[in-house]
């Protein structure tokens, strides 16, 4: 058993590109490893802005020999097929022997190969491994028509801490790489993996990319920390730096006082988006302070004085274009601009934004029956909700919308539930983004996303596959956890509902629920209310936890099945109701009057919406299904008497099919 590691270095790979560059090089890898029959341990993969490599430990120095049997044609054959059969299993008749196969007497070939070295596994399937790598995006430089990401400058292929050898262009494969760009970048040799990993560290590259994210926090925090001040600690800008820094070193910088009079996250996304900067809050106030967290590559002589001025001097003229853009859109009033939302394309079919308005205005005035949000201030909000779409400063962060128009009505003094709606209107994007709680807020958020599904609906670009360039998928997921939060009954239009419950499906998945309850609870006619359908489905859920749930789930399913292949076999339906005359045993007597006598309490358990009530005085039939089953033979052979215990069945599924189509569970 030995260690396979590999580095392939380059000019610079783009941060978000980095994670999973790294995961596909050791999928390949370990692919290849598998494909040649070989077993391994474990498999570890990093990256920094320079290299992507993978280590796997305990691979066999040898591929197993392989000794396989390969039927061929009837002894007897024409010499022909014999032939054919011989030259494609790459051997001669005195490899074959002749073995009886149920009574006929067969060649059959004896291929044995022997084992390869891994070494030449490995050499052999570099090369193309590399050529196919999946770049989102690659490039190729010089004479060559290699394709990478950045142009490739060395690969290391040691195996059992030897070279392993292969060409591919010019570029040097061997055992040497390089250190930090700007520090240590000195070529060094290595003939392990742990060498290797101790070599960076001291030429000032810290592999791990998980790594350099921990030292980022810990020393942005210190820095903030040693002026009194806190880290806004932005994971996603933290995932990112890690992946432009090799040896990452926290410098806190500041700004005019002054700037601070933007709103907050004008000065937290343009730090942030052009500086990869963090933003810093004063503890004392609460509020965010004229200082930055920037995270830089190096370990400079001067403590990073010039660093630091450089990162000053472009955030400086950056909040200084924000300041400005502020102070200017202010002067013209969120209402002014919504007639120009009409020189603003939403979609080649569906018109500009200032059509898209007058939709979701409609669908406002609608929706607040159902949220109970107050009308006037709604229609204002949802008129509103897209004027800061034509402001400059949505203009240079587009990632403002929405938040901006809160802002700039607060600047004009309108109503704050209004200026919070606006804010909150595209909420909640992503699975954990909040719900809005300001019922205005959530009422527009549902226009707008009921306007985006129907809008695309009606021009038939629904999501195919894993393809949803429009986001449809995110609005209905939108739609459900604002029902479902905020318990809002509400119908979806029968045109989404499938949709829909495709989607509910994931949302419950990640719950922890059954997609085969929600199909059994959709199954149920005129059922489009979400809420009312979770409702069902956790007390579906409950009762089926139940060891009578379970029994009761048999029966029904029994009784289901039997008529299905009754009914198909006689051409006809046994949907009615049997007659008490034609029983002939005491357990279809009990059976019917335990239905019977629950009709009554059920139909009003199930008008007050009491699924758990219901689902508890359905169990109670338990008993009476399972002695049916035990005595009563369904298929007597009276005709009538078969027929009116058919009845009888159907009467069990139509009477349980008021809660759920008990059909549609599995087990």
């Amino acid at each position: 058993m030995a260690e396979l590691f590999i580095e392939i270095f380059s000019e610079e790979i783009p941060a978000r590109m980095q994670n999973t560059a790294r995961k596909d090089l050791g999928r390949l890898v370990s692919q290849f490893l598998k494909d040649a029959g070989l077993k391994f341990g474990a498999l570890e993969t990093y990256a920094t802005p320079r290299r992507i490599c993978v280590k796997i430990d305990d691979v066999p120095c040898s591929t197993p020999d392989i000794k396989e049997q390969r039927k061929g044609p009837q002894v007897g054959a024409p010499e022909k097929a014999i032939h054919g059969f011989l030259r494609g299993a790459g051997v001669s008749l005195e490899q074959c022997e002749q073995q009886e196969i149920k009574g006929k007497l067969f060649h059959v070939a004896i291929i044995e190969k022997t084992g390869q070295l891994t070494a030449d596994v490995i050499a052999a399937a570099m090369p193309e491994m590399i050529r196919k790598f999946p770049w989102p995006k690659s490039m190729r430089w010089g004479a060559g028509s290699l394709r990478w990401v950045r142009p490739m400058q060395s690969i290391i292929c040691l195996f059992d801490e030897k070279i392993v050898p292969f060409e591919i262009e010019n570029i040097p494969v061997g055992n040497s790489s390089q250190g930090h760009l700007f520090m240590n970048n000195s070529r060094f040799d290595v003939v392990n993996f742990a060498e290797y990993k101790a070599k960076l560290f001291a030429l000032n590259v810290i592999l791990d990319g998980a790594e350099r994210e921990k030292i980022i926090l810990s020393a942005a925090t210190k820095a903030c920390a040693e002026q009194g001040l806190e880290l806004i600690a932005d994971p996603a800008l933290i995932a990112e730096t890690a992946g432009l820094v090799e040896w990452p070193v926290a410098l806190l910088g500041d700004f005019e006082q002054s700037f601070l009079d933007v709103p907050k996250r004008v000065i937290v996304e343009t730090i942030k988006g052009h500086q990869k900067c963090f933003s810093v809050i004063d503890p004392n106030t609460g509020k965010l302070s004229n200082h930055f967290v920037a995270i830089s590559n190096m370990l400079a002589k001067d403590g990073g004085k010039i660093i630091t001025h450089g990162n000053e001097k472009v955030i400086r003229a950056r909040l200084a274009d924000a300041k400005f853009f502020w102070d200017a859109d202010k002067k013209v009033k969120l209402e002014a601009r919504v007639e120009k939302l009409k020189d603003i394309t939403f979609h080649a079919k569906l018109g500009s934004q200032l059509k898209r308005v007058d939709s979701i205005l409609e669908l406002t005035e609608m929706l607040c029956e159902f949220t109970h949000a107050d009308l006037e201030k709604s229609l204002l909000a949802a008129r509103l909700c897209k004027a800061d779409l034509v402001t400059s400063m949505v203009g240079e962060l587009p990632e403002l919308q929405g938040y901006m128009g809160g802002q700039y009505a607060l600047a004009e003094g309108i109503d704050a539930d209004v200026a919070e709606a606006l804010a909150e209107h595209y909420a909640p994007q992503g699975p954990t983004d909040r719900v809005p709680e300001n019922l205005i807020s959530l009422t527009v958020s549902l226009a707008d996303k009921f306007n985006t599904l129907l809008g695309f609906w009606s021009i038939d670009e629904k999501p195919t596959g894993s393809k949803d360039p429009f986001a449809l998928r995110r609005a209905a997921l939108g739609i459900i956890r604002i029902v479902l939060e905020r318990k809002i009954r509400l119908d979806i239009p029968n045109d989404l509902l499938a949709f829909f419950i495709d989607r509910l499906k994931v949302y419950f998945k990640d719950q922890g629920i059954r997609h085969d309850l929600v199909d059994a609870i959709f199954a149920l006619s005129g059922q489009n209310d979400i809420l009312l359908a979770k409702n069902r489905v956790d007390a579906l859920s409950e009762f089926l936890a139940t060891e009578d749930g379970v029994n009761l789930l048999a029966g029904i399913k029994r009784a289901a099945n039997i008529l299905r292949i009754e009914e198909k076999k006689d051409g006809v339906s046994y949907k009615a109701i049997p007659k008490k005359s034609a029983y002939q045993l005491p357990e279809e007597q009990k059976l019917f009057a335990a239905i019977q006598g629950s009709e009554v309490e059920l139909n009003k358990l199930i008008k007050d919406e009491d699924f758990v009530g219901a689902m508890a005085l359905v169990a109670k039939w338990r008993t009476p299904i399972d002695n049916f089953f035990d005595n009563v033979k369904v298929n007597d052979d009276n005709a009538e008497i078969r027929k009116n215990r058919l009845h009888l069945l159907s009467y069990i599924t139509t009477s349980t099919a008021r809660l759920a189509d008990f059909r549609q569970i599995e087990g």
